[in-house]
Parts: C-alpha cells; structure tokens; sequence
C-alpha cells in the first residue's frame, strides 16, 4: 500500500507556525526566541515576548522586534 506524502510549501510552514513560539538565527549568528506575530513576503518578521541570544547567551528581552528579511539565515518553530 502506498502512502500519500503531502506535499509542503513554505509558505505553509510559515502559515502553520504563526503565532507560534520560533527561532530565528541571523546571518551575524545572533539568535532570537519569540512569538511569531507576522512576517511578509520578504521575511521580514515581527516577534513579540523577545529573547536575544549572542553565542548562546541571553542578552536583551523586548516586548516587541523587527527583523529584516535580508538579515536572517533561518527560521524554524521551537
């Protein structure tokens, strides 16, 4: 019997983890934990419940940040 694999843009990934806790690593390697509350076709992305983490190490909380597209390596939910 053959399963069916469904297939995944990501766009959906990116719709499935809205509002979600996610982890967002810069191309500087400074790592961000937070909500995801929007992002936008360049992946700009907006958290809220910030965490800053520079070489593991928590360094800042903000209520809310924006990231620029362009500066993010990777996102992924936590």
């Amino acid at each position: 019997m053959a399963e069916q694999i469904a297939k995944k843009s990501p766009t959906d990934f990116l719709n499935n983890i809205l509002g979600r806790r996610v982890f967002v690593r810069l191309n500087s390697g400074i790592d961000y934990k937070g909500v995801l509350a929007c992002l936008d076709g360049y992946m700009n992305i907006a958290l809220e419940q910030t965490e800053e983490y520079v070489d593991g190490e928590l360094r800042n909380r903000y209520g809310d940040t924006f990231i620029r597209g362009n500066n993010v390596l990777y996102i992924c939910g936590i």
